[in-house]
């Protein structure tokens, strides 16, 4: 048996997909995010602490260490440092003295730090995970997605940066799988992607790909078998840190909003779907009321939606709707929804045979 391993990053969850091509099987795993893990253990590691390894999706790790720091010395490595913020000196408001990596590297061998190692990927915690599916630790090739917002330059705030690479990409080619990255592709903006990518790169597998969280999510609602036959299709992703809502037409993107989820609510919701299909949205009002933008690239049009399906972990928040939204479930699991959207652009990208998601 060989197949794909596909990893979808989330705040809340990490979710595992094994795919076998050659049979059609699959096996699948929801576990606790990363990010989680590595607050809990910022939180529980006794004295002062070391934090060293690489850029990850923090979470609520920047509040854990500045309240540790209140109480003790937190120290980062530079390297370590990218998953608070990409400007030291805001890391060091914080009260968190940073290091080079070298310095940080000679102090955890003193011993006198608790240390904590950041990494979106353990290895052998993924190890663990597949080989508890029973299925073998090697593969034809891996996706993973995770949101990375990238460096932006001074002066431009990183949503808004995040949104005109969307932006631009979409424009050379409006289809979600154009957004997947091999390995050695990756916008050298994305520095949590290409992280990610570099550990992967200890997976036995001769191809590692990326893909941004959001644009799965988008990808893969739309393989849902519910709207595999439709034309024009409004997918709404509820995930424990981010909302994102996309128009698709004949399989391109005509727009997309994206907010975050603690901030909307079902009201919001319903406003911001009908404005996008109807082209009224308008990226720097979003930005303006708290949300992450919007693109709009073509008019599909409110009353030309043939169905309206929504996604996510927290999907629960359109439940009341007036309109007439669907629940989503590709290969059978709501919790699903980036795997496959990663695991449709690998095939998309390498030419192989249509899959089935039921």
């Amino acid at each position: 048996m060989a197949g794909f391993l596909i990893l979808d990053i989330g705040a809340g969850t990490m979710d595992v997909l094994y795919y076998d091509t050659g049979s059609g099987l699959h096996f699948k795993s929801v576990a606790r995010s990363p990010a989680l893990t590595a607050v809990d253990k910022a939180a529980s590691l006794p004295g002062d602490l070391l934090v060293v390894g690489i850029e990850m999706g923090g979470g609520s790790l920047a509040g854990v260490l500045k309240q540790r720091a209140a109480e003790a010395k937190v120290v980062m490595s530079l390297s370590a440092s990218a998953t608070i913020n990409h400007d030291p000196e805001k890391v060091r408001s914080l009260g968190i003295q940073i290091i080079d990596d070298l310095e940080a590297e000679e102090l955890r061998k003193k011993g006198r730090f608790s240390v904590l190692t950041l990494a979106d990927l353990d290895l052998e915690r993924i190890r663990h995970i597949v080989e508890g599916l029973d299925v073998p630790f090697a593969f034809e090739g891996v996706g993973i997605c995770a949101q990375d917002h990238g460096i932006p330059p001074a002066g431009v705030s990183h949503l808004d940066y995040r949104h005109t690479i969307f932006k631009e990409s979409l424009e050379k080619s409006p289809l979600p799988h154009s957004l997947l990255f091999k390995s050695n592709e990756i916008p050298e903006t994305f520095h949590r992607l290409t992280a990610i990518a570099r550990t992967a790169s200890g997976i036995p597998t001769d191809e590692v790909y990326v893909m941004d969280s959001g644009m799965a999510a988008i990808l893969g609602a739309s393989m849902d078998p519910l709207a595999r036959t439709r034309t024009r299709i409004l997918t709404l992703d509820v995930a424990t840190s981010h909302t994102v809502g996309a128009v698709l037409e004949d399989g391109e993107i005509a727009g997309f909003f994206e907010y975050h989820t603690r901030d909307i609510t079902l009201e919001k919701i319903e406003g911001l779907m009908k404005n996008l299909a109807e082209g009224r949205l308008e990226h720097r009002r979003i930005l303006q009321e708290g949300g992450h933008g919007a693109y709009i690239r073509r008019t599909v049009g409110w009353n030309r939606i043939e169905i309206m399906i929504a996604t996510g972990p927290k999907r629960r928040m359109v439940e009341g709707s007036r309109f007439p939204i669907v629940r989503g479930a590709p290969l059978g699991d709501n919790m699903m929804t980036g795997t496959v959207g990663v695991l449709e652009a690998l095939r998309r990208r390498k030419g192989m045979e249509s899959l089935q998601y039921t």
